[in-house]
C-alpha cells in the first residue's frame, strides 16, 4: 500500500507538499514534530497540542524503555492512549542516545556506551542498571508502544570523526537496518508501524551517497537524515543535503532529524525535506526566549522559500522576556494565539512570572514556541 503521496513540487527550489497515511491518520506535508521525549512535552498537554493543531508528536524508546517500561504502556493501551493522543506519534530508536550518552562518562571514566554487531549495551543514568538494545529489541519496543512510524536502530556520529569511524558507523548502520527490516516483516505481530531507516555518513558526500545506496536496496517506508546538527555549521549541513535530498527516493518522505531554528527549517524545505522535530521551541521557552512572527509574516515566509538564502530575522524576531524593557510592556503576549491566556495576558505579565520564577511563566512561553512553529509550517505548506 502506498503510504506517501507528493501532491505539488515548487517552481522556485525542491520544496514540496505531500501526505503521509498512517494507523491514526493522515499527514500534510512537510510538518515539525513537537518532542515528547518520555510521553510528555515539558509544560504542555496534549490537550494543548490539539488547540495549537499538532499533527504528529516524537517519542523516544530509549526513555520510554527505561521509564515506565513498554509493558506497563502496552497494559495501558499503548502509548496513544497513556498520554491521550489519538493523532500519530512517531519514535527515535534510541540510536540518538548511543551518540548523547556516549559523550558521558561516570565517574571512573567508564562509557555508558558499548557498541558491537549484535547492539548497543546501555548502563541507565537512573541506576546504573545495564540494559542489551538490538535493532530487534528495539523495533519491539516500538511495537509494544502501538506508535505509527518506528525507526530502526543506528549509531549517530558525533562531528568530527575520522574516515574510519564513519565507515564503521556505516556498516553497523546499515547491518542493523537490515535486521530490522526483517523483524518487522516476519516477527511482528498485527498493524505494524511504518519504518524508517537513518542515513549516516558524516560530511563525506560518498559515505552519505553509499549509506543511502544500502538503504534503499534493503527498502523502507521512508529514510531518515541523521548525523546533522551535531556539531557542523548550518553551511556544511545545507552542502550535504544539496547532494543528498536529489538522490533520494522521490516516493518516501525524507526526515532531517534533530532541526532545527526556523531558517534552517525553511532551508530544509527548500530543499526536498518533509520532516523535522527539535526540542528548540520548548527548551529556548523554559529561558525565556520567545519567537515572533514579524507584521506580513506569511508574506516574508513566501518571499524566504524563493530567496536563496534565510537568514534568522528574515521573518521572525526572537525576545527575551526577562529583559527589563519588558517589565512594563502592555502589549498583548500573542493577539492572534489560539491559547487564551497568550492572546488576553500582557508581555509585562510574563516578565513579571520569569522574574518570580513561577512556572506558568515558562509554560506560557513554551505554548507560544510550539505555535509558532506550527504556524510556521502551517505558512510553509500554503506557500509552496
Amino acid at each position: 500500500m502506498k503510504t506517501f503521496k507528493v501532491k505539488k513540487i515548487s517552481k522556485n527550489s525542491q520544496a514540496r507538499r505531500g501526505t503521509l497515511k498512517t494507523k491514526h491518520g493522515k499527514l500534510e506535508t512537510p510538518f515539525f514534530m513537537p518532542v515528547a521525549t518520555q510521553g510528555s512535552i515539558k509544560l504542555a498537554s496534549a490537550e494543548d497540542l490539539r488547540t495549537l493543531g499538532a499533527q504528529i508528536l516524537l517519542s523516544n524508546t530509549y526513555h520510554l524503555m527505561l521509564r515506565p517500561g513498554e509493558k506497563l504502556i502496552k497494559q495501558q493501551g499503548g502509548l496513544h492512549s497513556f498520554m491521550n493522543w489519538q493523532k500519530p506519534i512517531l519514535t527515535d530508536s534510541g540510536g540518538y542516545q548511543v551518540f548523547s550518552l556516549a559523550q558521558d562518562r561516570t565517574k571512573s571514566g567508564q562509557s555508558l556506551v558499548k557498541l558491537s554487531d549484535r547492539g548497543v549495551k546501555f548502563k541507565s543514568y537512573l541506576d546504573g542498571k545495564e540494559y542489551d538494545l538490538t535493532p530487534e529489541k528495539s523495533l519491539q519496543i516500538q511495537s509494544d508502544l502501538g506508535v505509527d512510524i518506528a525507526v530502526c536502530l543506528d549509531e549517530c556520529v558525533a562531528l568530527p570523526a575520522t574516515k574510519k569511524y564513519i565507515q564503521e558507523s556505516i556498516r553497523l548502520t546499515t547491518s542493523w537496518a537490515e535486521r530490522t527490516k526483517q523483524y518487522h516483516q516476519e516477527k511482528l505481530k498485527g498493524q505494524k508501524p511504518l519504518l524508517f531507516a537513518v542515513i549516516q555518513g558524516g560530511l563525506d558526500q560518498k559515505l552519505r551517497l553509499k549509506s543511502l545506496e544500502e538503504l534503499t536496496v534493503i527498502g523502507f517506508d521512508g529514510y531518515n537524515i541523521g548525523g546533522l546538527s551535531v556539531g557542523e555549521s548550518p553551511q556544511e549541513m545545507y552542502e550535504v543535503l544539496d547532494y543528498l535530498c536529489p538522490a533520494m527516493p522521490s516516493d518516501k518522505p525524507r526526515y532531517l532529524m534533530g532541526v532545527g531554528y526556523p531558517e534552517n527549517i525553511i532551508e530544509g524545505v527548500k530543499r526536498g525535506v518533509d520532516m523535522f522535530d527539535c526540542v528548540i521551541p520548548t527548551r529556548e521557552g523554559r529561558h525565556g526566549r520567545l519567537f515572533v512572527f514579524k507584521k506580513n509574516a506569511e508574506q516574508l515566509i513566501k518571499k524566504s522559500l524563493q530567496s536563496k538564502k534565510v537568514n534568522p530575522g528574515d521573518f521572525y524576531t526572537a525576545i527575551n522576556i526577562t529583559n527589563a524593557k519588558f517589565a512594563k510592556d502592555k502589549t498583548i503576549i500573542n493577539s492572534a494565539s489560539k491559547i487564551k491566556e497568550l492572546n488576553t495576558l500582557s508581555k509585562a505579565y510574563l516578565h513579571h512570572l520569569f522574574r518570580i520564577q513561577e512556572p506558568l511563566g515558562q509554560r506560557l512561553a513554551t505554548l507560544n514556541n510550539l505555535e509558532f512553529y506550527l504556524k510556521l509550517m502551517e505558512y510553509i505548506r500554503k506557500n509552496i
